[in-house]
């Protein structure tokens, strides 16, 4: 798969402060990745020098083969944290005018408009004011201008900010549909748990550098600890827990049952099947639970940054 966006090697100064240390990202075509990273760690300077606001001290961006120019402007919808629309000014008339400033005629505009307004059911805010929506209700009118010109590129920093837990499932199911329509994404959030469900690949960025990316996948295969989460059923559990002591690494394990069983975590050493000690298992009582405990992207996030 060929990249639609290539970072290479970036850095940019504030005064004394490095906001960025030659960090570099390639951001497949029609993929969701996940820009990662605590508060301060320049995910979001590089996501304005990506959309021209800024620009690097060192090094460069490309865009579907060419160099970062203004005319990429109308290739890129940004949903930024922080929200910009004008307070004062009615849904309908905002919307028109930042998508006339993508480039699209005010025929194609109402549109446009008249489809995501009725998809999204806000087809009767076109005469409110902005002051007059709630939080929730403002992102929705800000997503559809973002996503409206049908860019390449979509950034999304904190799309969920503000929502209920239906409407932030209705933009997922969104962001989803445009991926699987041929938009590539750039998602930022603190939300691990939307990583989890939407992105292909992740970089994650800590005090100005990058310091782990990769396939989603790939990364938590990276981070697997070989461990299985077992329940099992027995007639006495201290002489069951005594004797898998003394054959593997094991530790308390805390997962909801429906019968008092004995509940462990069990380490395998590296190299052995997870089907043999199924096996041994069946032979001492019931298995009723055995999962392999694959690291959360939030176990990692929080790893990788406390090691670096």
């Amino acid at each position: 798969m060929s990249n639609l966006l290539d970072v290479k090697e970036v850095s940019k100064h504030f005064g004394a402060h490095k906001a960025l240390n030659k960090v570099s990202i390639a951001v497949p075509q029609g993929s969701i990745f996940g820009l990662l990273g605590p508060n301060g760690a320049g995910k979001t300077t590089l996501i304005r020098i990506i959309n021209q606001i800024t620009m690097p001290d060192e090094g460069n961006v490309i865009i579907d083969g060419e160099p970062l120019q203004s005319k990429h402007i109308r290739d890129i919808g940004y949903l930024p944290e922080e929200r910009g629309l004008y307070k004062s000014m009615k849904v309908g008339d905002q919307a028109l005018y930042l998508a006339q400033l993508k480039g699209l005629s005010k025929t194609e505009a109402k549109k446009r408009l008249k489809y995501w307004f009725e998809r999204l059911e806000i087809g009767d805010w076109w005469d409110k004011k902005i002051q007059e929506l709630s939080k929730g209700m403002a992102q929705k009118v800000q997503f559809v201008v973002t996503v409206l010109h049908q860019p390449k590129l979509l950034i999304f920093d904190e799309p969920f900010s503000g929502f209920d837990p239906i409407n932030a499932n209705l933009i997922k199911d969104e962001i989803l549909r445009l991926r699987e329509e041929g938009a590539t994404v750039i998602f930022s959030t603190h939300r691990m748990e939307s990583v989890e469900e939407l992105c292909d690949d992740i970089a994650l960025i800590n005090k100005s550098n990058k310091i782990l990316d990769g396939k989603l996948l790939d990364v938590k295969r990276q981070y697997k600890i070989n461990t299985y989460e077992v329940g099992i059923k027995t007639n006495n559990k201290l002489v069951l827990q005594n004797e898998l002591t003394e054959k593997f690494e094991i530790a308390p394990a805390n997962f909801k049952t429906l019968d008092d069983e004995l509940k462990l975590n069990i380490k395998l050493p590296q190299g052995e099947d997870p089907n043999h000690l199924l096996s041994y298992l069946t032979t001492k009582g019931e298995v009723s639970h055995f999962v392999e405990l694959i690291p959360s992207v939030n176990d990692i996030f929080i790893q990788t940054v406390k090691n670096n």
